[in-house]
């Protein structure tokens, strides 16, 4: 019986320490980040759409339940190809009331000169401000050899924080329900490795 007690307190020991993570420090690294968790509320934040207009996240998902990806932007193949993945499944996603919300921390101007296909039901937010990132609790520093890199290479100027230092995004997605609350989160500091539309598909399809 003492050592099921002990299980015990130990259980809601860790459990509340999860719960208490201030989640909205930008973390070292992508493998330290600390996303929200299923069950746990949304942020209300908030987001400029492509043509530089100002919306709720809250209103945003308050509208019908919502697939919301985090992306590093339209630079980033990997994201591309996840996009471009995601239009399969699309009108299976619009058929049981789903929204697509894809969230990036490029500028709207950018969001403006990415290449997708027009008929692609996502709503492309900027989130260059890193609120949503930070309130999600999956923004990390990416180092300086890193960023430097980008731009040389690839022409990216990363978004800083208030620090003066690039931040990114680990790729995420989330499933938010009208009320705000998270029933699926998938977080992955392995920028190369997206789930597959067909697994978001049959997550989606349970959650309906």
């Amino acid at each position: 019986m003492r050592k099921i007690f002990v299980a015990i307190l130990l259980a809601v020991a860790f459990s509340q320490s999860v719960f208490a993570l201030d989640r909205t420090v930008i973390a070292d690294s992508a493998e330290n980040v600390t996303p929200l968790l299923n069950g746990q509320a949304a942020p209300s934040t908030t987001l400029k759409t492509a043509d530089g207009s100002p919306v709720s996240f809250k209103a945003l998902t308050m509208q019908k339940p919502s697939i919301v990806l985090f992306y590093r932007g339209g630079w980033c193949p990997y994201c591309n190809r996840q996009l471009a993945e995601l239009k399969d499944i699309e009108q299976d996603l619009v058929d049981m009331g789903y929204q697509v919300l894809a969230i990036s921390p490029e500028s709207p101007s950018r969001l403006q000169e990415q290449k997708l296909e027009t008929e692609f039901a996502v709503t492309l937010l900027s989130d260059e401000s890193l609120e949503t990132i930070r309130q999600f609790g999956i923004g990390f520093y990416v180092a300086n050899e890193t960023s430097q890199l980008y731009k040389e290479k690839m022409d990216v100027v990363l978004t800083r924080d208030d620090s003066a230092r690039s931040v990114l995004p680990a790729p995420a997605i989330f499933i938010v329900d009208k009320d705000g609350l998270i029933q699926f989160n998938y977080v992955n500091p392995n920028y190369a490795v997206r789930p597959s539309a067909e697994l978001l598909l049959n997550v989606a399809k349970a959650l309906n």
